[in-house]
């Protein structure tokens, strides 16, 4: 009998601290996958159906998949709906941004954003969505939300049913990207006629879940390990950058290091992160500008306004055909708007505000993110005078053979100096991105990023 005694109490102790534990009650949590979507956003349509509800996504075999990964456009055959322009945009205002009315206001002859019809196309696999709901019964936060803690029981989507601005933030920092891969891609800075250089990274990313041999002590505090590498154009190859993104980086910075090619040697690089320079960028990015937004969130105060419909790059297939070339894409001022694809859908709309005595060049950003992925859609940047600098678009595509989302191309517009950066494109590369990465822990050290440097 003490032993039963002994076993109740034990087990109703364990029940109260999960209990405690959990960033939102077990009843909550159940509306995972019922009354919502299995990653927090609502099933139902709007009221008027453009926007149309979750069914499930996309199936894996939604279209044709080609021996090098570029997939065929599940909706190539649709025409926009209308076009939004200069000349109309006040009539849809209180469904665009305030930057994409600002780059209507920069390019009046030229940017225009052509509607489609929405289209809720994304999911991710079984797994993921438990580990959705995994995060909603045991990941908490911690640091005013600057870090998270016992995320090693989930992997992803860390507040699928978030309470405030930074845990809708933290939902994009570790979203499914369809888990460990190897892509190359082209960025691009082009000049305000248009006239640019190709610059080629090679970027391999894993995650401790997925490479055998991590340490088992260093899995509760890494979310993910980077490397990636510049292989063209000749001045800039061989520069080589490591990063071990942390869950908490207030207490565990991001460790990052980088391989000069001209030195020829490995150097620790806190630079690579917050406002510090994108790699070849010509100081049109920050480095927590790659994917919209990467790194610690701890310089702002992360309000969260509600939910909106917004028009947003969605299903941008045409963005990554293999048909286009680069010069077909890159267009003096900004992308060639003939290849872009707007849809309605709901978003997370959420404002971070620079912290008083804290530093970064934005004081300001504006956030938007898609309800089906957690993939921040638009974001507004504002200088230290207030006045609305850089506005980012991310044109996402979801890869249905993988069950993972993505950006064909993200864009970076710096409305004063007429120039933008254009990041992400494959078109010209022999394949696109590979998934399923077999990697090793020695792989993303600094003794290996020389060696990769030196290749």
């Amino acid at each position: 009998m003490k032993t039963i005694l002994n076993k109740g109490c034990i087990l109703a102790l364990s029940l109260l601290t999960s209990q405690a534990m959990a960033a939102v009650s077990a009843d909550e949590a159940a509306r995972l996958g019922t009354t919502l979507t299995p990653l927090g956003a609502q099933k139902e349509g709007n009221a008027d159906g453009s926007i149309p509800a979750w069914t499930g996504g996309l199936p894996k075999d939604a279209g044709k998949v080609a021996s090098n990964g570029f997939l065929a456009n599940p909706f190539g055959a649709e025409k926009p709906l209308f076009v939004i322009t200069a000349s109309n945009a006040d009539q849809y205002r209180d469904k665009l941004t305030e930057g994409q009315m600002a780059l209507f206001k920069r390019y009046p002859a030229t940017y225009r954003m052509p509607v489609y019809p929405s289209h809720r196309s994304a999911t991710v696999p079984a797994a993921v969505m438990q580990a959705a709901r995994n995060s909603a019964l045991y990941v908490q936060p911690v640091n005013d939300g600057d870090g998270v803690s016992n995320f090693e029981k989930s992997g992803y989507y860390a507040f699928p049913i978030p309470n405030n601005g930074v845990e809708v933030l933290w939902n994009h920092v570790t979203r499914y990207v369809g888990g460990n891969y190897w892509r190359s891609y082209i960025q691009v800075t082009p000049q305000e006629n248009g006239a640019y250089t190709p610059v080629r990274f090679e970027e391999e990313q894993v995650y401790p879940a997925q490479v055998a041999d991590f340490p088992p002590e260093r899995k509760g505090g890494i979310l993910y390990m980077v490397k990636q590498k510049v292989t063209a154009p000749a001045r800039l190859a061989g520069t080589a950058v490591l990063a071990h993104e942390t869950l908490n980086q207030t207490v565990e910075p991001r460790l990052a290091w980088v391989y000069n090619a001209g030195q020829r040697r490995v150097r620790r690089a806190p630079q690579i992160a917050y406002d510090g320079p994108g790699t070849a960028s010509e100081g049109l990015r920050t480095a927590d500008n790659l994917d919209m937004f990467n790194g610690a969130p701890d310089r702002y105060e992360w309000t969260l306004v509600g939910k909106k419909e917004l028009y947003i790059p969605y299903n941008s297939y045409a963005l990554e055909s293999p048909t286009l070339k680069y010069d077909d894409i890159v267009k003096a001022g900004h992308i060639n708007p003939d290849h872009t694809r707007y849809e309605l859908h709901r978003v997370w709309e959420v404002v971070a505000t620079l912290k008083p005595g804290s530093r970064h060049v934005y004081s300001k950003r504006h956030m938007y993110l898609d309800e089906d992925t957690w993939q921040i859609a638009e974001a507004d940047h504002y200088d230290g005078r207030g006045q609305l600098w850089r506005v980012a678009e991310g044109h996402a595509l979801f890869n249905y053979s993988q069950q993972a989302s993505y950006l064909a191309v993200e864009t970076l517009y710096d409305l004063m100096s007429g120039r933008y950066l254009a990041l992400g494109m494959r078109n010209q590369e022999p394949g696109t991105t590979k998934y399923g990465l077999a990697a090793k822990y020695y792989d993303f050290t600094p003794a290996a990023l020389r060696t990769d440097g030196l290749r």
